[in-house]
């Protein structure tokens, strides 16, 4: 038995890890920023008799333009977009991995501003692509000078820039994304997987794709339309984009049955969106009640929230998982990182944080006792 480390590997890899959350049936899971309410059943029907009838055609190969697809999403985006400036794959981390196999590659480099979300590295890595890592304020948010000297200094082919940005949660102004698209000539990808939690008069990168044509908006269905073990993620861009991605895309890259769930989804989307409201208010609790207990709590466009002051994360991370609770250490010094859960699972993750930010001022308390006597 060996390890893949003993494997003729690339040498680009070794010493890496492979990506994953961990993973433990536990009752109330909020690590990985699922949508935790369920499909609607006059949803999960309509869904089930649309995948049904594609099964029965599922000898032949899918519609390679996804093209009924590409117009539904059209039409749920709005903005004037055509199934010419979309394009799909299976889930977002497939999206942006095939923009940095068209525009990244060998001898080219993608930016992102760190802390941010830990895939864009390790896709970077698979597809060749040198990985720049500039910083953000100490708040987490990134000004338009900042971002602009950034992408100036170290003339990325590909800037990534995630909005509102994952782990910290922190919303992204469109002044930084015209910042940064005129400060270079690469690429640039708004990686918007958590808007639809964003309040809904913040604008969308989507309003800057007119006269745009170097300008990708990434989106996925796996938050707010509850579809994460389907795997649907999508961009919109200039048509142009999509050409150039089909270049590299793998052929019939998305099965009928994916396709015909996405499309019966979209069907349905003030329906499946109805949790987003929700999910925000359970967010805002969470944030509201983890400042009363003395928490730093960053503010957050998404659907979790990073929040700071944790002596020991890995040690809370294990209080909880022994209390049947998940959330995630995402490695940035004294924080955690907790999921928007329904009402219920919420209440069990505020009521166990209450209890262990009690317990250290108890031990305190008993401490200051015994010395006393």
């Amino acid at each position: 038995m060996i390890s893949f480390s003993d494997l003729p590997l690339r040498d680009d890899l070794r010493g890496k890890s492979p990506y994953g959350a961990p993973q433990a049936p536990v009752p109330v899971a909020l690590n990985v920023n699922e949508n935790t309410h369920p499909i609607p059943d006059d949803v999960v029907a309509d869904i089930l008799e649309s995948v049904g009838a594609a099964l029965k055609g599922a000898n032949r190969y899918p519609d390679r333009e996804f093209l009924e697809l590409r117009e539904a999403l059209a039409r749920y985006l709005g903005h004037g977009l055509d199934a010419s400036n979309i394009w799909a794959a299976n889930g977002s981390n497939e999206v942006l991995q095939q923009i940095l196999q068209a525009f990244g590659g060998p001898g080219r480099s993608a930016l992102g501003f760190a802390p941010t979300y830990s895939m864009y590295p390790l896709l970077a890595s698979g597809t060749g692509t040198a990985w720049i890592a500039a910083d953000r304020a100490p708040d987490f948010t990134v000004a338009p000078d900042h971002a602009a000297a950034a992408v100036q200094e170290h003339r990325p082919d590909v800037v990534i820039l995630c909005a509102p940005n994952n782990p910290t949660g922190t919303p992204l102004g469109l002044d930084v994304v015209e910042a940064v698209y005129d400060a270079t000539d690469g690429v640039v990808v708004v990686d918007e997987a958590y808007e639809e939690f964003m309040p809904r008069d913040a604008p969308s990168a989507l309003t800057l794709l007119p006269g745009r044509e170097r300008l990708i908006v990434s989106r996925t269905m796996s938050k707010a339309f509850a579809f994460a073990g389907v795997r649907l993620g999508y961009l919109a861009a200039d048509p142009a984009v999509a050409d150039a991605l089909r270049l590299v895309r793998l052929p019939y890259h998305l099965s009928v049955l994916t396709q015909a769930a996405a499309v019966a989804a979209l069907r349905h989307s003030d329906e499946m969106l109805a949790t987003v409201h929700d999910i925000v208010r359970q967010r805002d609790r969470i944030a509201s009640r983890l400042a009363e207990l003395g928490f730093v709590v960053h503010d957050s466009g998404s659907n979790f929230v990073l929040f700071g002051g944790v002596d020991d994360p890995h040690a809370t991370f294990l209080a909880l998982k022994e209390r049947g609770i998940l959330v995630r250490d995402v490695g940035i010094p004294h924080h955690l990182r907790v999921s928007a859960g329904t009402e219920a699972e919420t209440s069990v993750f505020l009521d166990a944080m209450a209890e262990l930010a009690a317990a250290p001022a108890a031990r305190a308390s008993a401490s200051a006792a015994t010395s006393l006597n």
